[in-house]
């Protein structure tokens, strides 16, 4: 049997040892935090943020829920959940803390300190008890996780009985032509613009990469209901660009 350290996975299109990925991924993103924002909004053309407020409509946040948001980064997920609820709480996680710390300098972060909670941590052994929390997301996080299916076990764990999950994640276009399209702006761009806006082209290099590595929104969907979840569904956003997938801890 090989060892636990022979183990390898996918860090863009390279192939790394399992336990290096991780400190990578923190690498990436402590690399383009005081910049994340900005390239969100140029690389999506700010289509970014309609994609989230359909997670929120698709959600529906209920006063006085609980919401985990893993991989939350700067807080666009729980500010939105908690403007929605209209009371609530919302932890935020992130395994990358220069990315909490651009988040907590946030305007939102300051006028809803007393329902925000930052936390470093990691998707794939959350520190917290079971049965904690009513929703759970996480938006664009998944696909840097060494094992989705780990992360998708503790998201099953902490959530209470009745809980949700909500992935939001870049996705599989249907048409190969529009596929293709996509890729050459992905490939050709992004990088550029990530060059020239953070200094940082290897970063948006693998961040292209990881999308090509995700599986696509069938294969995902079985994933997430090999965790136990029941009721999964998911919808594509602007024509499977991304893809919001949702299940339920009944």
């Amino acid at each position: 049997m090989a060892d636990q350290s022979d183990k390898t996975t996918h860090f863009g299109f390279e192939t790394v040892p399992e336990g290096e990925k991780a400190g990578r991924v923190q690498g990436v993103f402590s690399s383009v935090a005081n910049k994340y924002d900005i390239m969100n909004d140029l690389m999506s053309a700010g289509v970014h943020r309609v994609w989230k407020d359909a997670m929120m409509d698709w959600l529906a946040p209920c006063a006085g829920q609980k919401l985990l948001d893993v991989a939350g980064g700067t807080g666009d997920i729980s500010f939105r959940f908690l403007k929605r609820a209209g009371q609530g709480h919302a932890t935020v996680l992130d395994l990358t803390e220069p990315m909490l710390v651009e988040g907590r300098q946030r305007a939102e972060a300051d006028q809803m300190a007393e329902s925000l909670e930052w936390v470093v941590g990691d998707a794939m052994a959350l520190p917290f008890e079971a049965n904690t929390f009513d929703v759970y997301t996480i938006s664009f996080g998944i696909r840097n996780v060494t094992k989705p299916e780990q992360a998708l076990a503790e998201a099953y764990r902490v959530l209470k009985p009745g809980g949700r999950l909500m992935v939001l994640e870049f996705s599989q276009l249907p048409n190969p032509m529009m596929q293709a399209a996509y890729d050459a702006y992905s490939f050709n761009v992004i990088p550029r613009m990530g060059q020239l806006v953070t200094g940082d082209r290897a970063s948006y290099q693998y961040l292209v990469e990881s999308i090509r590595n995700f599986p696509d929104q069938d294969t995902f969907l079985q994933m997430i209901n090999d965790a136990g979840f029941d009721n999964a569904k998911y919808r594509n956003l602007t024509m499977g660009v991304a893809a919001l997938h949702s299940g339920w801890k009944l």
